[in-house]
């Protein structure tokens, strides 16, 4: 029988967001600060949108001029797909990993771990998924999406990000950890 109460389908980390903390579907980082954030370069950013690798969720470019507007779950995409690229996993491999991302919500993504041997990706939401795999014996690596989610959300802040409706954009309030990172970088 599988456990699929509230706190067995948080895992043990508990929740990444709270109910009230989600990201907002509306607001969005332009090309720019989407390559920094997910560490990639823009024209890596361009041809994957471009070849519909990674598409901006909220607004794409239409025309010469024209603005792409990326949400938070594209740049936990964006950094996955660097971060398997780095690892040596092919952009055929990738583009199946992502089509599996691409169907889960925020949320969900919090409780997936990718897993590779360097040919095949594979996608662990549980413990014993987790030793099934590695109980294979072949060498993989680990990419816990949480972490990335964390490190995402721990930088957004320096990055300036729009509304897709053109709304007002509330200042959130820096963490404790926001705030030493920044009086270390000014000395």
């Amino acid at each position: 029988m599988v456990d699929e109460s509230p706190a067995s389908m948080a895992g043990e980390q508990g929740e990444l967001f709270p109910d009230s903390s989600l990201p907002d579907e509306l607001v969005g980082y332009r090309g720019p600060a989407a390559c920094q954030i997910a560490g990639i370069t823009y024209r890596q950013l361009d041809y994957w949108a471009r070849t519909k690798l990674v598409t901006p969720s909220i607004r794409t470019a239409h025309g010469s001029g024209s603005q792409r507007l990326y949400s938070f779950k594209d740049l936990l995409v964006l950094k996955i797909v660097k971060r398997l690229l780095d690892t040596g996993v092919s952009l055929q491999n990738i583009r199946v990993a992502v089509d599996h991302l691409r169907a889960r919500g925020v949320r969900d993504l919090a409780k997936v771990t990718l897993f590779s041997d360097g040919a095949t990706v594979y996608e662990c939401t549980s413990p014993e998924e987790i030793v099934d795999l590695l109980q294979g014996g072949q060498g993989v690596f680990g990419i816990a999406v949480s972490n990335a989610m964390q490190e995402i959300t721990g930088t957004l802040h320096e990055f300036p990000a729009e509304r897709a409706d053109g709304g007002q954009i509330e200042p959130s309030v820096p963490d404790e950890l926001s705030e030493r990172r920044n009086a270390r970088r000014t000395g």
